[in-house]
């Protein structure tokens, strides 16, 4: 009969998200991972598979989890709603006590080797999708005369994404939530109207 397990998966992957999370996937070892796991290597692998099939799994549970602010934004009544929802969860990612600061889905591969790549490219590609979703939201509050009509919400929601990711790099980097609601502030004085 096999043993049963020691440790429970859960809180191991949610220890594996705060490292990667922290130091980025090529900043973190496996050796990182099994000391804050409480695992050995043989657990790790049988339960969760490599170092990248558990990253994977790790940054579905971040969009699951501390992601999930960015998908509700998504869903505020108005245009406007949804960018300062945005805006103000990544404002928000500052001072934490109970999480690494910023943003995995930043930092996770700013800076990966070309063995990285495959990691690099999925961040990317979530990226991507949170970018393709934000620019429908802002289509459909353009159609709705929320915004102006020579607004182009492709660019508008690159816009707004690329202060977010910024503002996540600031958070990472110690900047505080009241310097980031300070550029939410900024940033929101500047949205188009109608």
């Amino acid at each position: 009969m096999p043993r049963p397990r020691a440790f429970d998966p859960d809180v191991a992957l949610d220890q594996a998200m705060q490292l990667f999370w922290k130091k980025g996937y090529e900043g973190t070892s496996l050796s990182d991972l099994t000391d804050a796991m409480g695992i050995n290597r043989p657990s790790l692998y049988a339960t969760f598979g490599n170092k990248e099939q558990l990253f994977h799994r790790v940054v579905d549970r971040y969009v699951a989890g501390p992601g999930a602010r960015i998908v509700a934004a998504l869903e505020a009544p108005t245009g406007r709603a949804t960018v300062e929802q945005l805006l103000r969860a990544y404002a928000e990612s500052a001072g934490r006590t109970d999480a690494p600061q910023g943003c995995l889905l930043v930092q996770g591969a700013l800076a990966c080797g070309d063995e990285s790549a495959a990691i690099q490219r999925e961040l990317a590609s979530r990226r991507q999708a949170g970018e393709t979703a934000l620019r429908t939201r802002l289509e459909r509050a353009k159609k709705a005369g929320e915004l102006p009509r020579e607004t182009r919400p492709a660019d508008l929601a690159r816009y707004v994404w690329a202060v977010c990711y910024g503002m996540a790099v600031m958070a990472a980097a110690g900047a505080t939530r009241d310097e980031l609601e300070r550029i939410v502030a900024q940033t929101m004085r500047s949205w188009p109207e109608a």
